[in-house]
């Protein structure tokens, strides 16, 4: 695998672990001393650097707990992680089961004795990193997934992340989140 296609898995993979649950001192760690992302990446080279300086002072027990209130909750969570809720336009929509569908072609499901619905986003960034670093899936493959399912609700998710009043380590991670989606989507709208 070329170096930029094990970066965006690399990327994937860790936006999947960020949104799954609260990152560990480890991985805080790592993020901080994570070497910098080249200037001539845009947008996503700030958003790195901001990253790495959040995690830096970050405490993990903080983080945890602040994952908890915004993503967990108890009853509706305060900011959701679910695709669906930010790109539903229809009541009629079905697009649980047209993603389940969309996921058996690809010859992927849901782990059994998992209870989150498919269109978390953690689920969503890992399909991306599993389709780019296992499978090694054709480009228009990986576009068509990530058209379809991450780039409608990508930005609405990430804004209501970065603009909750009860986020602070996850603000970061959604303007890296979204700094990331968009280079994705104008990268795939060049094929």
């Amino acid at each position: 695998m070329n170096p930029e296609e094990a970066a965006r898995a690399n990327f994937y993979g860790l936006l999947a672990r960020l949104f799954y649950a609260p990152p560990d001192a480890a991985l805080l760690q790592a993020i901080a001393r994570a070497d910098a992302i080249d200037a001539q990446e845009g947008g996503i080279a700030p958003a790195w650097r901001e990253l790495a300086r959040a995690a830096a002072g970050a405490d993990p027990e903080a983080v945890r707990e602040e994952y908890e209130t915004a993503f967990v909750g108890t009853g509706k969570a305060p900011v959701t992680l679910y695709a669906c809720a930010y790109s539903i336009r229809y009541t009629s929509e079905a697009p649980l089961a047209e993603l389940r569908a969309d996921l058996a072609a690809l010859g992927l499901a849901r782990r059994g004795g998992t209870s989150e619905p498919e269109d978390h986003i953690a689920a969503l960034c890992e399909t991306m990193r599993h389709l780019i670093a296992e499978q090694k899936a054709e480009l228009a493959d990986q576009q068509r997934f990530f058209s379809r399912w991450i780039q409608p609700a990508a930005g609405r998710l990430c804004d209501a992340i970065a603009e909750s009043e009860i986020t602070h380590f996850y603000e970061p991670v959604a303007r890296f989140a979204k700094s990331f989606f968009e280079l994705e989507l104008a990268a795939f709208e060049m094929l």
